[in-house]
């Protein structure tokens, strides 16, 4: 039988054939100059942790990795531990054809057993292992709930209407805007996205948000959707560890006047006008001729006119009778006489019931809504 002339350094017993003739072995393996029976002896081909802690933001289920908090979405952390294990685990480097397959076992809530089994090839003999890491699930507040528990903000956007107070439908939609762009911020990874508070106030609504800019995008989508304007001041607060100031910014909207569904009256001479927009400057439909009214450049969103209604103070009414292409008997829903009263072009034939708007202007049949 050939030789190769070199020992065993552990149990001096000759080798058949020098390990360390592999290329690179030793580089890679310190042990490699061991026969085979010594080297399998203290042989590890898995390398893992004793336990394994893994942390938990009990409020918004994020998970603590590296330095930072990260949005996992998972409903159990099995996924998770799965995930951690694996990636804390370590297979010998002098091993080829390796296999593994990670197994949990939920012990109780807090704790996964994980078995974790591995295979693969050193020195041509084919080995198996399996290894059992606990892992343990430690729940606690991350900094971001933190904040949002303890009232932590960074601006507040106060919604107010000019000679009105807001209506239900634009503070109900001022919120859902909040936190529509909360919701598109932390969908790009911003954990620093948040609303703090939503509170009603004498004359409108306040939205206190985490940052400077969550108030400057609700602000400026507020003026786009409904109209009218806003304006900031800032307020030293404190300053930092890091001895910068520290500002709470306070973004005060202002809407229109007017909302659409409003009925006014510009008192022009024309009669009074359904209020559809007042983004930029205020159009509306005529209610005696259901042509298209749009307020003058100098006068924007707030024309001088008179309140009259608003379109849920419409009530449904017969009709009569069409008498021509410009008048419509209906029955006064007070007093239930026949009317005569001006005929609109959105007036459609062969409705049995009209929805009417009784003011001092008048009773005035409206378009039909949309939304109905």
């Amino acid at each position: 039988m050939t030789r190769s002339g070199a020992f065993c350094p552990r149990c001096g017993d000759p080798l058949e054939k020098d390990p360390r003739n592999r290329p690179g072995s030793e580089a890679r393996d310190p042990d490699s100059a061991l026969c085979d029976s010594c080297y399998f002896e203290q042989f590890d081909l898995v390398d893992a942790p004793d336990r394994i802690e893994v942390r938990v933001c009990s409020q918004c289920g994020a998970v603590h990795r590296g330095n930072r908090w990260v949005d996992v979405g998972a409903e159990d952390y099995t996924d998770v531990a799965v995930d951690v294990t694996s990636e804390a685990l370590g297979v010998h480097i002098e091993a080829t054809d390796v296999s593994w397959q990670v197994a949990p076992e939920q012990v109780d809530r807090n704790t996964i057993r994980m078995h974790c089994t591995f295979t693969g090839v050193v020195r041509g003999t084919a080995l198996s292992e399996e290894v059992i890491v606990p892992v343990k699930i430690s729940r606690e507040t991350c900094k971001r709930c933190g904040r949002i528990a303890g009232g932590s903000f960074a601006s507040t956007v106060q919604i107010r209407a000019v000679d009105r107070t807001p209506t239900d439908e634009e503070e109900e939609r001022a919120e859902a805007i909040a936190r529509e762009i909360v919701a598109e911020m932390e969908a790009t990874g911003d954990r620093e996205a948040f609303v703090t508070d939503v509170g009603s106030v004498d004359g409108g609504l306040n939205i206190k948000v985490s940052t400077t800019k969550i108030g400057q995008k609700i602000a400026q989508r507020l003026v786009s959707e409904f109209g009218g304007s806003f304006s900031d001041s800032e307020r030293l607060i404190t300053e930092d560890e890091d001895g910068e100031k520290v500002y709470r910014v306070t973004y005060a909207v202002r809407l229109p006047p007017y909302a659409p569904g409003e009925i006014i009256d510009p008192e022009d001479g024309d009669g009074p006008v359904l209020v559809r927009s007042v983004q930029g400057n205020l159009k509306g439909t005529r209610l005696k001729t259901g042509r298209d009214y749009e307020a003058g450049f100098e006068d924007g969103d707030a024309p001088d006119a008179t309140r009259l209604g608003d379109r849920s103070d419409s009530v449904r009414t017969t009709l009569v009778a069409i008498e021509d292409e410009n008048a419509v008997q209906v029955l006064d829903p007070d007093t239930y006489e026949t009317k005569s009263i001006p005929r609109p072009d959105y007036l459609e034939e062969g409705s049995d019931e009209v929805p009417v708007l009784k003011s001092r202007a008048g009773l005035h049949v409206l378009p039909r809504d949309e939304n109905e």
